[in-house]
C-alpha cells in the first residue's frame, strides 16, 4: 500500500507544492516539524504494515531535527516499511543496503535542523528589537478578561468559569492581572 505524508506548519499555509501522486491513503499534519509528536504522523507510522511505501515530499517535511528524523526513518523500517522521499529521491528500506542514501539523510537532516535553529535564532531576535523599540506586543489574547469578571461578578467560583470557558484556572488569574 502506498501511504502519503504532507505537511505544513501554519494553517495559513497549503499542502498544494507537496505533489506525491497517487496514494492509497493520505496523512496531513498543520504543525511544526520541531517536535515528532504529531497526531497524523503518528496514525501513520501506526497504520503502516510490513510492505507498504511511505512518500514523503521532503525530508524537512518529515523532520527538523537529526534524532526525530532517524527515529521515524528507523521505525518505519523496522517495520518493514519503505521510505521514498521524493525531492531528494531517496528511498529507504528494512535492509539498509544504500549507503549514498544514509549519507545523504544525515546530511540533508542535518541542514534541516540547521534551518529550524536560525529560524528560531532570528524570532529571538526580532523580538528582542521589537521589545527595545517598544512594539512588542506578545500573542495576541485569546480569554476575555471582561467575559471572566463579568463571570465572577455574576457569582461563578473560578473553577466553575474555568470549566465553562475550557482553560485553566491559571489562565483565569493572568487573565485578570491585564483587567
Amino acid at each position: 500500500m502506498k501511504l502519503g505524508y504532507i505537511r505544513i506548519s501554519h494553517v495559513d499555509q497549503n499542502f498544494d507544492r507537496q505533489n506525491l501522486g497517487p496514494v492509497d491513503k493520505l496523512f496531513q499534519d498543520t504543525k511544526s516539524g520541531s517536535t515528532a509528536d504529531r497526531v497524523e504522523l503518528q496514525k501513520l507510522i501506526e497504520f503502516a504494515r510490513s510492505g507498504d511505501e511511505v512518500i514523503c515530499f521532503s525530508i524537512c517535511r518529515l523532520a527538523r531535527n537529526m534524532s526525530d528524523l532517524q527515529n521515524i526513518v528507523s521505525t518505519l523500517n523496522n517495520k518493514g516499511v519503505s521510505l521514498h522521499i521524493l525531492s531528494e529521491n531517496l528511498v529507504f528500506t528494512k535492509e539498509g543496503d544504500n549507503p549514498f542514501a544514509k549519507l545523504q539523510l544525515q546530511l540533508l537532516g542535518s541542514f534541516a535542523e540547521f534551518e529550524r535553529n536560525i529560524i528560531k535564532r532570528r524570532q529571538r531576535e526580532g523580538i528582542e528589537a521589537a521589545k527595545l523599540k517598544g512594539v512588542y506586543q506578545g500573542r495576541k489574547r485569546t480569554i476575555s478578561a471582561k467575559k471572566v469578571k463579568q463571570l465572577l461578578q455574576e457569582g461563578m467560583s473560578k473553577a466553575e468559569i474555568a470549566k465553562a470557558m475550557n482553560i485553566s484556572r491559571q489562565s483565569i488569574y493572568l487573565s485578570l492581572i491585564h483587567i
